[in-house]
């Protein structure tokens, strides 16, 4: 009988530790699979930093290097330019990337550096208990905004593929969701264009992922798909902001 799925080798055979619902779990496999097709897993390093997927080292195949919170693009650098042959990416989530690590990866970005970012923005910290993130929508309510986060006190969302695409070094920057089947095949085919970008040479790749998190937004998985199709997509839409014609 022909095999039509399986787990991807990029893959160990560890199981998720994730909370029912959450979409951490299928951004991994998107990666692993893209890992499979280019054929990379043995040339490639992954960058594990702080956040709910602080273990993300324990499944993936390839090789793995912990980084301190939100200094995975700074260790990536140093990886990248120690190993040029190598294919390296960050796996980062909102809290890590868009707070304590907005200067490394703006800087990594802006410099050129020829990496990948997975970054998965589910609008709050996920791993800490529910804080407010800078990605948490206005009215969200959070542990640290249980009335609603309010601009004149903590500010606007930062939209972080807008940002980063107003910089030189950034060739490709997209952002995408994993809500439905539809979606997550274009996902996929997002993440699999950022590390070509990378094996081109060609500079900074990222690759926005729209995620829930269930437990933290007191929701069942179904109602978080839900809200994310209603509330974050407005506010974060969908599409390619730098890069959409490149030749990889």
């Amino acid at each position: 009988m022909e095999t039509v799925f399986k787990k991807p080798h990029a893959l160990t055979d560890k199981a998720f530790h994730y909370c029912p619902g959450c979409t951490h779990g299928i951004v991994h496999r998107l990666v692993a699979e893209v890992m499979d097709e280019l054929g990379i897993e043995g040339d490639t390093v992954g960058i594990a930093s702080v956040g709910c997927t602080y273990n993300s080292y324990e499944y993936f195949n390839c090789d793995m290097i912990q980084a301190a919170h939100g200094r995975a693009p700074a260790v990536a650098t140093g990886a990248k330019r120690s190993l040029p042959g190598k294919y390296v990416y960050t796996y980062q989530g909102d809290g890590d990337l868009a707070a304590i690590g907005t200067a490394e990866i703006v800087h990594a970005a802006t410099r050129g550096e020829k990496i990948t970012t997975i970054f998965v923005n589910n609008a709050i910290y996920g791993m800490t208990s529910g804080q407010m993130a800078p990605t948490t929508l206005v009215g969200q309510v959070t542990t640290t905004t249980p009335f609603g986060r309010k601009p004149e006190l903590h500010g606007y969302p930062v939209r972080v593929s807008e940002m980063l695409s107003t910089l030189e070094g950034a060739v490709y920057v997209e952002r995408v969701a994993v809500n439905n089947v539809q979606n997550i095949k274009k996902a996929k085919a997002a993440i699999k264009k950022a590390f070509q970008v990378q094996m081109a040479g060609l500079g900074f790749s990222i690759v926005e992922v729209l995620s829930i998190c269930p437990t933290n937004w007191g929701m069942t998985p179904s109602n978080a798909l839900k809200w994310l199709e209603e509330n974050m997509m407005e506010h974060y839409p969908l599409g390619n902001f730098k890069g959409k014609d490149l030749e990889v």
